[in-house]
């Protein structure tokens, strides 16, 4: 009988343990996928507490309050995430740069519409007066 690569049993050593699979085997068995001793013959898991231990650091479980914690993402998972926030702020950028694009055009067309204006009725509509000083640094220097 040959046996298949999931039943195959494989013999790790402490240093075979990453951070990424003692993560991999915590969520498996917090998922109810596999139990403890599932997941210890699956991946060839030697000690009993190992597993237990891992999902005291690593799990969503408190063993002690018997409630759900929050997971502390892994570096990757924090990777990914900040690169979806990149790619919805280059989306942003790109549609603010079109508006603003737009913007622009209109401001241009409206300043053209009302040259266009005051020329063909000889209107008026922007003010030629030039912008009055302020009077608050002549009062300050009378009091002085």
């Amino acid at each position: 009988m040959r046996q298949t690569d999931e039943t195959k049993y494989v013999k790790r050593t402490q240093k075979d343990y990453t951070y990424s699979f003692k993560l991999q085997v915590v969520q498996e068995v917090e998922q109810g996928e596999l139990g403890i001793k599932a997941a210890q013959r699956k991946y060839g898991i030697q000690g009993d507490g190992t597993v237990r231990k891992w999902l005291e650091k690593h799990g969503n479980f408190d063993l002690e309050n018997k409630a759900m914690l929050p997971m502390p993402k892994s570096t990757e998972a924090k990777l990914l995430e900040l690169e979806q926030k990149v790619k919805l702020l280059e989306k942003q950028k790109k549609r603010l740069e079109y508006q603003v694009e737009q913007a622009d055009k209109k401001a241009i067309i409206f300043d053209i519409m009302i040259d266009l204006a005051e020329k063909e009725y000889k209107i008026p509509i922007r003010k030629k007066s030039l912008p009055e000083q302020s009077t608050s640094s002549e009062k300050n220097t009378k009091k002085l």
